[in-house]
């Protein structure tokens, strides 16, 4: 197989040892002669699957009992409708600080009032906005902890006076999380957690059932809690998958050991990024992602961009190029994305280095 160095953002690498399981899982789910697949959702070894996967996140991020976790079906995009569906009755405030924070907060405006709390759009998206004070009278705050287009990050479990929601598509499970400070988490499973096809929700349930407005039956999430994540046919393959990622992760040591591992990989990364003379960093340093590294190339070297994009692709670089609305260069480096493939991208960097000194 021909050796690639997988940096994309999404879909992204998955663990080899996931990969392998979905591949015999894909011949015989356990012992019942059928492909997981084909698989009845309702059949005891798929009920085996579920548990596991619910037990498995519950340990992981320590998540206590008056939450519900869910899988779901329609991306972070849906879940953008369905949490202001939920709990928008009377005001919501939102952070925006990129894309698809600001397609959340359209997605309200959309259900009731929802307004934008403190934006970082000013100088497109490259730092998380401080300094602003959340109404006390909101139902709920909406977040997003990392912004994968532009390379910001919010690496702390934030202090709110009302109920904290937050897409956490593209850093869940990549650093520790004080689930009690949140009143509903969710994301697509497919940077850290799974293929694309499932999303997670981690939801209060006491924050369920306030609002007056008629609920749709798909979008209400205590349909989804009565059903077992099962109120329609889930997505058995991607929960399949994911199931494997966490038993990986917990195999590692948990969150906590593959923090520690994420900080080496974006540190050594960054470092490479402030020291060559040919890139520059994109986002403000005290919010960078340890997820997604953006850069570009740097002031009087912007002529050799395309050129350093042919170079990494010849050596085994997979999707460093930047988002199609920014440009430049961008490197994922999820939980499944090993050490040696950020020291091979900062090889490529140092070898593109000395062919134009």
């Amino acid at each position: 197989m021909k050796k690639v160095y997988n940096f994309n953002a999404g879909p992204c690498v998955l663990p080899q040892p996931a990969v392998d399981a979905a591949i015999e899982a894909l011949k015989d789910f356990n012992g019942t002669g059928m492909p997981v697949i084909s698989v009845s959702h309702r059949s005891k070894e798929w009920d085996a699957v579920m548990d596991e996967c619910r037990g498995l996140w519950r340990e992981l991020l320590h998540i206590p009992e008056e939450y519900e976790i869910l899988f779901l079906g329609g991306g972070a995009s849906l879940q953008f409708l369905m949490v202001a569906m939920n709990l928008l009755e009377n005001k919501a405030g939102y952070l925006e600080t990129g894309v698809w924070a600001k397609k959340a907060l359209k997605e309200a405006k959309g259900i009731g009032n929802a307004v934008c709390i403190a934006s970082s759009a000013d100088t497109t998206y490259n730092y998380i906005p401080k300094g602003y004070e959340i109404p006390k009278d909101l139902d709920y705050f909406h977040i997003t902890t990392n912004n994968t287009i532009y390379g910001t990050e919010i690496k702390y479990d934030m202090d709110c006076p009302v109920n904290l929601v937050a897409d956490m598509s593209s850093d869940i499970m990549s650093r520790p999380v004080d689930v009690t400070k949140y009143a509903l988490i969710y994301g697509g499973a497919q940077k850290n957690v799974g293929p694309a096809g499932v999303t997670f929700v981690i939801v209060r349930k006491d924050v369920l059932g306030k609002v007056t407005r008629y609920l749709p039956t798909m979008l209400d999430y205590r349909t989804h809690i009565d059903g077992g994540s099962m109120f329609n046919t889930p997505p058995v393959f991607s929960i399949y998958v994911m199931n494997e990622t966490l038993k990986w992760v917990k195999g590692l040591g948990g969150v906590e050991a593959i923090h520690k591992m994420n900080l080496e990989k974006a540190q050594i990364l960054y470092d490479e990024i402030d020291r060559n003379p040919l890139f520059v960093g994109t986002a403000a340093k005290e919010d960078r992602s340890i997820m997604n590294v953006c850069f570009v190339m740097a002031p009087g070297y912007e002529e050799l961009q395309d050129e350093f994009l042919n170079f990494a692709k010849a050596h085994g670089m997979v999707g460093v190029k930047g988002h199609r609305s920014v440009g430049g260069f961008r490197a994922s480096i999820y939980n499944a994305c090993p050490k040696s493939a950020v020291q091979a991208l900062i090889d490529c960097m140092q070898e593109f280095e000395k062919m134009h000194k």
